[in-house]
């Protein structure tokens, strides 16, 4: 049992703050009925806190819905027992009243936008909160590094950091995960992941799904700080970091920091970058408008669909090497992959020839898999070389990603938690770029929608 962990012995209670909204209906009730239909779930009581009015029985239908591709007797008891209270939750008193009905072992997840979620936990400041309390906290942490800063001040005045439980969903994902065995119990692969061996690092998240009717967030945001600050910058972390003496919460979160903290733009000023958005096009049988056009976009933002930006990392394992983090929206093609490019053979034998394309560690997040590129002598000329590559396909883990974080919450373990130090760290490394943009120092180019980026980045 964790420190986090509170010392009553009734079912920890999950109250979601903003139960309401988009969050909770798409990925946070199938997230928690993916956990409860797996060998880990385990008794939870579930309360659904929102500012509009509603019943007891209208949360309960919402709850039934987001359970019915999970069943099990675990849903159906929570489906029975789970109840609505109609609350403010930046108001002390309100809050006081779901502390309440939650009772002593609670976990409080704020589904709400960044600036609704400050105003809780300044709320929050005015209660004696129960103890073993988790406070769930959805990205973005803050928005730059000083309100990030802010942020964590104000939260250590409520709870210690292990009860801090920052959310990135990714860190759930099975096959980020999956990167601590692959580079930490083989041989054959962590000796050659090292500036000695290295080119390059891409790490990409692209994706076919264009706005989607996000514009009240995404229009504010933009690639670089949805995928890149948030998501991309703590697999670089898992994909960088040194090997950790355990897997343990300060272990693993330790060394995370410690990468992050060498990590810089590979241009001081940010300019080591590019951006672009969507114009008009066609995704499959879908037709497109321009990111300009989309409902609720307002042009004069310049918010880019498309972001990359190159790496640095300042320590003896990576001197050198660039490390390129992209991510996109209505693009051709849906890739989400690390990929490990290796320098040439300091020398090839006289004779041997056809070695035309470097060799590549490719390691796929969605679908999970894993490549390695290999050269061979050829079929039909032993001295002609061939490129194959070793595939192999990655265990999906039993749980959703949402599930996992969830799993994680109601334990009270913060392994998967983005540490308060690591959220800082991802702010200052994009900030000189942030910075560049926002002065027009990097231009923001277009691409259709369905093509793979501007043609001048190919």
């Amino acid at each position: 049992m964790t420190a986090a962990t509170s010392e009553s012995s009734a079912p920890r209670t999950l109250v979601i703050l903003g139960a309401g909204g988009d969050l909770t209906a798409r990925l946070l009730l199938p997230g928690l009925a993916s956990l409860l239909a797996s060998p880990r779930g385990e008794a939870v009581r579930l309360i659904g806190v929102d500012r509009s009015e509603s019943s007891d029985e209208a949360w309960r239908k919402r709850v039934e819905t987001a359970f019915a591709d999970a069943p099990s007797e675990l849903a159906e008891k929570i489906v029975a027992e789970t109840a609505y209270v109609q609350a403010d939750v930046s108001d002390s008193a309100s809050l006081e009243r779901v502390l309440a009905a939650a009772g002593p072992n609670v976990a409080l997840y704020f589904a709400l936008p960044p600036a609704i979620t400050l105003l809780a936990c300044k709320a929050l400041r005015k209660l004696e909160l129960p103890k073993g309390i988790m406070l769930a906290l959805e990205k973005p942490f803050g928005t730059d590094y000083a309100s990030a800063r802010s942020l964590n001040r104000l939260l250590q005045h409520l709870v210690p950091e292990e009860q801090v439980f920052r959310v990135d969903h990714f860190l759930g994902k099975s096959t980020v995960l999956n990167l601590l065995g692959l580079r930490f119990a083989n041989r054959i692969f962590e000796p050659l992941l090292s500036a000695d061996n290295v080119e390059r690092v891409d790490i990409v998240f692209d994706e076919q799904l264009a706005l989607e009717g996000r514009a009240g967030y995404y229009d504010r945001a933009g690639a670089l700080i949805d995928m890149i600050q948030s998501h991309l910058l703590l697999v670089l972390a898992f994909a960088a970091m040194e090997p950790p003496a355990s897997v343990d919460a300060e272990d693993l979160r330790g060394g995370m920091a410690q990468v992050l903290r060498a990590t810089r733009p590979w241009k001081a000023n940010g300019t080591e970058s590019r951006r672009a958005r969507y114009g008009a096009g066609t995704i499959g049988d879908r037709k497109l408008p321009a990111y300009i056009d989309e409902q609720g976009v307002d042009p004069s933002h310049h918010t880019e669909t498309l972001a990359e930006m190159t790496l640095a990392i300042d320590n003896w394992r990576w001197a050198g090497v660039p490390f390129v983090l992209r991510s996109g929206k209505a693009l051709a093609d849906t890739r989400q992959e690390i990929v490990f490019t290796f320098k040439p053979v300091p020398h090839l034998p006289s004779g041997l020839h056809g070695m035309k394309t470097p060799a590549r560690l490719r390691i796929g997040l969605k679908p999970a898999s894993l490549d390695l590129d290999l050269m061979i002598n050829g079929e039909d000329d032993p001295f002609e070389l061939d490129p194959v590559a070793l595939h192999a396909e990655l265990q999906a883990g039993q749980l959703s990603a949402y599930g996992e974080v969830l799993s994680s919450i109601l334990e009270g373990d913060p392994t998967l938690s983005v540490r308060g130090d690591v959220a800082e760290q991802c702010w200052r490394i994009v900030a000189p770029v942030l910075k560049a943009w926002r002065k027009d120092e990097v231009s923001i180019d277009t691409y259709p929608a369905g093509t793979a980026g501007p043609r001048s980045w190919h």
